[in-house]
């Protein structure tokens, strides 16, 4: 049980950074960002800062979904999938997944390309969309995070 606890203890420590980066973005980063007067200063400095949090936040997901199915495969817990009083396993998992294809397949392939060209077309309504995209995964990964810290101590909201 050793190797459970410390898968544990690295999902717990990998979310905390993930998502508390993705609330450090959105309530932080971007509404500053938003507040600099020119076009190529919001560019430069979002960049810069988005650039590096996105290495972090590659690692913790990896770490995240790593240490999760660990811990469902060491439980054998696979079965909780197909009971709704497990939620919360199901939007661990679904956010996992959409942060995974966001970080590791659409942001490189696609979302850079269309940022830098709509960012320069039209940066105050690039970045508007950007901070609503932002919100939306921020309360969806919080929505996630309650639900998982209750379940997983045996309070289920769905009897």
């Amino acid at each position: 049980m050793e190797t459970f606890t410390l898968a544990r203890v690295i999902h717990v420590i990998a979310v905390i950074l993930w998502i508390g980066g993705v609330s450090m973005v959105t309530t932080v980063i971007i509404p500053a960002v938003k507040k600099l007067k020119s076009k190529e200063d919001q560019i430069k400095t979002f960049e810069a800062l988005e650039g590096k949090f996105a290495i972090q936040a590659k690692v913790t997901t990896l770490l995240t979904g790593l240490s999760g199915f660990y811990m469902l495969y060491v439980l054998d817990a696979w079965d909780r999938y197909f009971d709704y009083r497990f939620w919360w396993i199901h939007a661990m998992t679904l956010v996992w997944v959409l942060f995974t294809l966001i970080l590791y397949i659409l942001e490189p392939l696609i979302l850079h390309k269309l940022f830098k060209k709509y960012v320069e077309e039209n940066p105050s309504k690039t970045f508007s969309i950007l901070h609503k995209a932002h919100w939306f995964l921020l309360i969806l990964s919080l929505i996630t995070t309650a639900g998982a810290v209750a379940g997983s101590h045996g309070w289920f909201f769905i009897k």
